[in-house]
């Protein structure tokens, strides 16, 4: 069968490739499996059940989970095939950012996860004009339970017209309003049709590796993001079972229940798991360390497609099979591959979890196309450390004066919705979309270099790119987070959040007193000197201009909750800046 709508995965799933685990959530310590039919099934059940309660095509259903998890997936194709428009949400989104997406895609109904967002919405139902309901996917004392719609569409004699609207639904109709998390301003509306979509699974499909037959996925990045979702779509597309993890506090121990073969990651997670694989290695002590020590150096450049000589390849079986099997099994065992976006990846990094036999496909994309826009291919001229890989095929990729990667494409968005102002600023003149972000194309490969809207000034008018230098300074393994500050100083200037483990492990080797508290460990006057040095040494390569001469250090992790981070963990810098304004008066006190 020809894919033209969403809706259409599942059933070419069904017809080519029925499995009994299509869907898999962990309920009450139990994986739950959802078979390639049940799924099917019950996603008609609910878009009976939503046309008794008076749904139409164009009508909008808000999705609200705190987790990945089954039940999504259901509702998600239950909608679709009706005609209406989901407007997936961050659970994290404040009560005033729930009002305005409410309000603005003016949602009819709500479904939630828990009872916490059920709380959540339900104190603000009556600032939301139009919402009409709210349901939520747990059994909740008092909440309205989404199998309310099951229950309603048990009946398949009313099926004929789930399929009559299925049969007038257009590729080019909008089928999701996603509302991008951003950081900083409102939430915008970023319109998709069924074709963006389509169009970026059936490309994105070009470029992944051979999988085993009955391939596993784990998925834990937000399912509501579009680059989880498309993914999700992806996986049915070839037949895979769907993992849905607990939480990213139980994925190393999902990963080894469900031994995926893909999974997708951002930089921060990959950074966390070598943090912890580094210090485990490097506190092992004598004769351990040593050959960790000896092992991580042999791989520190390590590309895959460069012929190696015969002594790497020796000495290379041997670190595989004294430290790079555990790290493979730390993650399942039959990883064939990870895919990472949201933001650039240490090259450090990706040199050594590739040498490790952990292949990392770095790509890039945005919301507003849907999102891939190029990745990383398992082939020789189609992959490059450092790149995001070749633009997809059928994709318009250029580069502008200012170094602004444009992109024209199926995938790419039509605008905003209801705000078409901010839709014109985002397009030439000649219909292409300006991603914001600097980049070259090398040997057919684009790289990122930065965020147009990060770079910024010195005083003596030298451009600084942030994020080149914070991922240059987070291959150091005393720094965990990091962000560059300094628009219109004379210097630029750290704010960082060290790697608190690695400096405890430091201070152990060397037989010294370890400070109580990280309050004191960041004043210890040892710690500051080895911080100094380390920043000394990372700023070797730098521009002048560019080199940190100060930096002050921060106790606390910057996390998601406490507003820091994007929910696809990338820096809210505003929020940063906000929280350590005096961290940054310290930097540039003759400011003030």
């Amino acid at each position: 069968m020809e894919i033209k709508r969403l809706f259409d995965f599942p059933y070419y799933q069904l017809e080519k490739n029925p499995r009994e685990d299509a869907l898999v959530s962990k309920v009450k310590g139990e994986w739950v499996k959802t078979s390639t039919s049940s799924y099917v099934s019950q996603a008609n059940a609910f878009s009976r059940g939503l046309l008794k309660l008076g749904i139409k095509p164009q009508d909008k259903i808000a999705i609200v989970t705190t987790t990945n998890r089954t039940e999504w997936n259901i509702a998600d194709i239950g909608i679709q095939q009706i005609g209406a428009i989901s407007v997936p949400l961050y659970p994290t989104l404040s009560p005033d950012d729930f009002i305005y997406v409410l309000t603005n895609s003016e949602a009819k109904f709500c479904i939630v996860s828990d009872q916490e967002l059920f709380q959540k919405i339900n104190s603000i139902k009556n600032k939301v004009e139009g919402l009409v309901g709210i349901y939520c996917f747990e059994e909740i004392q008092g909440a309205p339970s989404w199998r309310e719609i099951l229950d309603l569409g048990q009946d398949d004699s009313t099926q004929h017209e789930v399929d009559s609207i299925k049969n007038i639904i257009k590729p080019s109709d909008i089928v999701t309003l996603i509302y991008t998390s951003g950081t900083t301003g409102r939430p915008k509306g970023v319109i998709l049709s069924h074709e963006n979509i389509v169009f970026n699974v059936l490309r994105s499909w070009e470029r992944i590796p051979e999988f085993p037959a009955n391939a596993r996925a784990l998925s834990f990045l937000p399912i509501n993001h579009v680059f989880e979702r498309m993914l999700i779509y992806l996986y049915q597309y070839i037949g895979m079972g769907i993992h849905y993890a607990e939480s990213i506090d139980t994925l190393g121990e999902n990963m080894k229940e469900v031994k995926p073969h893909v999974m997708t990651v951002v930089p921060r997670l990959i950074e966390k798991v070598y943090d912890k694989i580094y210090n485990t290695g490097a506190s092992a002590g004598g004769l351990k360390t040593k050959i960790f020590m000896w092992a991580l150096n042999l791989i520190q450049d390590y590309d895959p497609y460069k012929e190696k000589e015969f002594l790497f390849d020796f000495k290379y079986a041997i670190a595989k099979q004294l430290v790079f099997s555990k790290w493979k099994e730390g993650v399942g065992g039959e990883l064939v591959v990870m895919v990472s976006g949201s933001a650039p990846l240490s090259s450090r990094l990706n040199h050594i979890f590739w040498g490790a036999g952990i292949p990392i496909l770095e790509g890039y994309g945005l919301t507003e196309t849907s999102p891939v826009i190029s990745v990383n291919k398992m082939e020789k001229g189609m992959f490059g450390i450092g790149t995001v890989g070749a633009p997809l095929r059928g994709l318009d990729v250029k580069i502008a004066e200012d170094g602004e990667i444009l992109v024209k494409g199926p995938s790419v968005t039509s605008g905003y919705y209801k705000d078409e102002e901010k839709t014109a600023e985002t397009f030439t003149q000649d219909g292409y979309f300006k991603t914001g972000d600097i980049g070259i194309i090398e040997n057919g490969l684009l790289k990122i270099t930065d965020r147009k809207k990060e770079i910024f000034k010195t005083s003596g008018g030298k451009y600084i790119a942030p994020q080149v230098i914070e991922n240059k300074f987070k291959e150091s393994n005393f720094i965990e987070q990091i962000m560059i500050v300094g628009e219109g100083q004379k210097m630029p200037c750290a704010i960082i959040k060290p790697n608190f483990q690695a400096l405890k492990d430091y201070l152990q080797s060397k037989s010294l007193q370890i400070p109580l508290t990280n309050e004191e460990l960041i004043k210890d006057s040892i710690i500051l000197d080895v911080m100094r040095k380390d920043i000394e040494r990372m700023n070797v390569g730098l521009g002048s201009w560019e080199q940190i001469k100060k930096f002050e250090l921060t106790p606390d992790e910057w996390t998601i909750e406490e507003g820091l981070l994007t929910p696809t963990l990338k820096l809210k810098r505003k929020a940063v800046m906000e929280k350590y304004k005096d961290l940054y008066l310290k930097l540039y006190p003759e400011k003030y």
